[in-house]
This record gives structure tokens, sequence and C-alpha cells, in this order.
């Protein structure tokens, strides 16, 4: 079976999932797999050459107009000749379709990676007009799956599988011993506006106020006037030597690995992988509780859920977890274990067998 991906090239969780499914594929007998990536300024020529080299057929398509992304798409499809299509996250995944449409292939699958997206009239209107030709509607999350039925999509169609992470990136051996961790506190997230580094800054000048001074970390590129507003927030709240901004980081399981809490202050998700990679780590992890984020943990026995944009109660879960270290260092042992018993790649991969296969 040949099974095509379309996906953002910005290389976002959206793009990770897609390479993770793609690389699965690619180890199964009876698969030949393409990943396609539609080209965005963040597009990393080094990242696509390395999944080359292990073996993935990957193709960039233009990004300037809509009609000449979908032209060149249909030309890859042309000459791939896929038996399935995914076509991944807003807007990919209507161009996505839509090339796939007009190829003809057979069985086309719409995969939505957020809660919450920028659906207009229009954009709406162009997705339901591909639903007759779409086989399934794949939310990563219960919390999308639900997005996908209050906008009116199928319920027939829509289903949930959760994300999914390769393992051998979080082997044990990467995080140090829990004494041996900083006490220290990391966001790894994108600058966007669902994220929400400015709650978490607030939260720790509370912090100060009452005494404990923790580092943050805030790793994750984005958009640069976002992260500009966060410096200067920090700035402003006199937090300049405990906020370090990492951008970008290329060995963040390390890091992770090497700090004792981790936070995901958002305002929406789809699913939260930064969440389930801080839990293969072993960080304490606290998390907003909105819809997707929610999924991933069990509350109070493997995770924290604080309320959305609450400064001063994620201020009082983090200075309940930096004075009970213990508390914080049992929270990552069960992080851990739930996240290898629930998020493997191989699990979510199975599961996105079993559409292709209903009858095996």
């Amino acid at each position: 079976m040949r099974i095509l991906h379309f996906v953002t090239g910005g290389f976002s969780g959206a793009t990770q999932v897609a390479i993770d499914l793609s690389l699965a594929a690619l180890h199964t007998p009876g698969y030949e797999v393409m990943l396609v990536l539609r080209r965005k300024p963040s597009t990393d020529e080094a990242r696509i050459e390395k999944l080359r080299q292990q073996g993935l057929q990957v193709h960039v398509v233009s990004n300037w107009m809509h009609l000449i992304t979908v032209w060149e798409l249909r030309k890859v499809i042309r000459s791939f000749k896929p038996d399935a299509v995914f076509a991944h996250g807003f807007s990919d995944h209507i161009w996505g379709r839509r090339a796939a449409v007009a190829e003809n292939v057979p069985r086309i699958f719409h995969v939505e990676h957020n809660s919450r997206e920028r659906y207009t009239a229009r954009r709406l209107a162009q997705s339901q007009t591909l639903m007759p030709h779409t086989e399934a509607c794949i939310g990563v999350s219960e919390g999308v799956r639900t997005s996908l039925l209050e906008h009116g999509f199928d319920p027939a169609k829509c289903i949930a599988i959760h994300n999914g992470i390769d393992l051998e990136r979080f082997p044990e051996s990467i995080s140090k011993p829990w004494e041996q961790r900083e006490p220290a506190i990391i966001m790894a997230s994108r600058f966007a506006r669902q994220k929400d580094h400015a709650t978490l800054i607030r939260a720790l000048a509370v912090l100060k106020e009452w005494g404990p001074t923790p580092t943050l970390y805030l790793a994750g590129g984005g958009k640069q006037r976002l992260r500009q507003k966060a410096q200067d927030l920090a700035a402003q709240l006199g937090l300049k030597q405990q906020v370090h901004f990492l951008g970008n980081v290329a060995d963040l399981p390390q890091r992770l690995g090497a700090t004792q809490i981790f936070v995901l202050a958002t305002h929406w998700e789809g699913f939260g992988l930064a969440t389930v990679e801080a839990m293969l780590a072993g960080c304490a992890c606290i998390v907003s509780d909105v819809p997707g984020a929610t999924e991933v943990f069990e509350p109070d026995e493997s995770g924290i859920l604080v309320p959305e944009s609450d400064a001063q109660a994620l201020a009082t879960t983090l200075q309940q977890l930096l004075e009970k270290p213990e508390q914080a260092q049992k929270l990552g042992l069960a992080a851990r274990k739930y996240a290898l018993q629930h998020f493997g790649r191989e699990h979510m991969w199975q599961q996105y067998q079993a559409i292709l296969h209903p009858s095996v």
C-alpha cells in the first residue's frame, strides 16, 4: 500500500506526527510512503535531509499561492500514485484533499490537529465540500473530535486517535536522577497566539513575591513578535535574570531530563505532544485545563491541571512542587510510566493501520 502524508513544512506538532507516521510505515512490510511538506519560512532543509537519510521520500511544494500548492501536489500524487492520502492540519487538509480528489485517490483522510482552528465560513464550506470524498476525519484527541462535531462535520466519519511519540528518543538513560536535576521550570513550545507564556511569566513574578526564585527556561521558536512581547514582560516584572529564552534546541529530551518541572501554559491544544515528551523525560507536569491538553495524563496522579490564564493558581502549584520535591518526583515517575503505556508511536500507527485495514 502506498501512503502519502501532506502537512505544513513548519515542523510544528502536526509535522512531527506526520513524520512519525511516515517513519512507522516505512519500517512496516507492505507499505511505501511519501511525506510532502508545504514550504514555510521555518522549513528546515537540514531536518529534511536527515529524514531522507533515514530512507524517507520527502517532497516540498510551494506555499505562496494555494492554487500553485494544489497544482504541485497533484503532480506529486500523479507520479507517486498513492492508495491513500492523509492531509494534516488547517488549512493544509483542504489543499491536500483537493489535490487528492482531483487525482482520483481512492482513499482520502483529513487529520485535524487542534481544537480551535480559524474556520471562516468560506474555509468551512470548502472543507465540507470535500466531505463526500473523505473516508474519515481524524481528531488527534477527543477534544479535537468534539470540535469537529461542533463545526458540523459528519459524526459517522469523525474519530479520535491520540498522537504518539518515538519512544526511542526518550530512553531512561537521558534523564538524570531526581536529586541531580535542576529544580527549575521548563516550557517547550513555540511562540504562537494559542500558547500562554505570559501567564507563566506572571506566575514566576508571583512566586518571587512569595520568596522562591526558580529559573525558567522557554524553549521553542515561533513568531518573533510574540517572543519579544514575552521578553518585554519578563523585563517589566524584574525577571530578566530568571527567564532564559533558548530558541529551538536540538537536545530537548536531555534538557527535559535535567529539569524537574514542566509547564504547558496554553489557551487551547490539539493534544499536547510537548507534554508527552516531558512525561517521558520524567518531569513533574503542570498543564492548563483546556480541551486537548487534559487528555495526556491522569489529573493529580501523573500530572496537575490548573485553570487557564490563572497566574495565581499556577504559582501556587509551582510553589507546592518546589517546596515538596518528593511529590514532584512521584508525579514525574508516574508520568513516564503512563506515557510509555499510552503514547508510543507504534500504538498510534496500529490505530491508523486499523482504519486502513478495517477487516484485519
